[in-house]
């Protein structure tokens, strides 16, 4: 995944609100979100390469979603799924800052990555190629493929309308997909230098990315309520960057914590 933006305790009625793109090579075999058979409790898409997912939630509360680390040149080539991270937690039933924790020194096994997780009462964050787990504090963050809130244009900007959506109340699932469409190229100026050439930066630079090998795949809008109401709105687009499908899951979660 390359764009998540989330609202945590930002609101009166939504205890967490997310938008998240996922951007892939259009080739790479993947299922839509959905819950698992082996797993009736966990709602996520399904990486088919990988055995993985990029973001699911659990009727049980638990929430947890992973980018990858832009670095060109450094890969490892035999490391682990990162995908699996995100499995890992959503099946477990550890606290978000103790599995990030205990998660921490094996981090290095795996190529880059920043890792959000959450249990509905708290939200935390790991990146392997930061300082090491923290809580995520109440409010309005975003991340791509760097740390949490690097101010890459695609971020701030989504971020800066998810603040807008939060204060007028307008925070629903059409609306969050609608972030997620932007498609407008920041300014070359704004752009990030992360080795990948001022081309590919260009392509990589808005919400919404749109080529014919690589972009977003699919586009994310969650949605948890204070009342334990849980809203996932999963629209899935093709190499044009238009929609081939929306679909829709609603559910209560078991033994609310609210």
């Amino acid at each position: 995944m390359c764009l998540l933006v989330l609202a945590f305790e930002a609101h009166p009625r939504h205890l967490l609100a997310v938008a998240a793109n996922r951007d892939e090579f259009h080739h790479r075999p993947a299922d839509p979100a959905h819950f698992w058979p082996e797993r009736p409790d966990l709602l996520a898409g399904r990486d088919l390469e990988g055995g993985g997912t990029w973001l699911g939630v659990t009727r049980g509360g638990r929430f947890a979603a992973l980018t990858n680390f832009r670095e060109p040149g450094r890969h490892l080539a035999d490391a682990p799924s990162r995908g699996g991270l995100v499995t890992a937690f959503l099946t477990g039933d550890r606290a978000p800052l103790d599995f990030l924790a205990e998660l921490g020194p094996r981090a290095v096994a795996y190529n880059g990555f920043s890792l959000v997780v959450g249990d509905g009462k708290q939200l935390a964050c790991l990146s392997n190629r930061g300082a090491g787990p923290a809580p995520i504090s109440p409010g309005v963050h975003g991340l791509s493929n760097h740390l949490l809130d690097t101010p890459w244009p695609k971020v701030t900007r989504s971020r800066d309308r998810l603040r807008e959506l939060i204060a007028g109340d307008q925070v629903e699932p059409a609306s969050l997909l609608d972030l997620l469409s932007d498609r407008n190229p920041p300014a070359d100026a704004d752009l990030p230098v992360t080795g990948v050439g001022l081309d590919l930066e260009r392509l990589l630079g808005p919400p919404c990315v749109v080529s014919p090998t690589y972009g977003t795949r699919c586009s994310t809008a969650l949605l948890v309520d204070r009342d334990g109401e849980v809203r996932l709105v999963e629209r899935t687009l093709d190499p044009n960057g238009s929609p081939t499908a929306t679909r829709e899951h609603r559910f209560m979660v078991e033994d609310s914590p609210r």
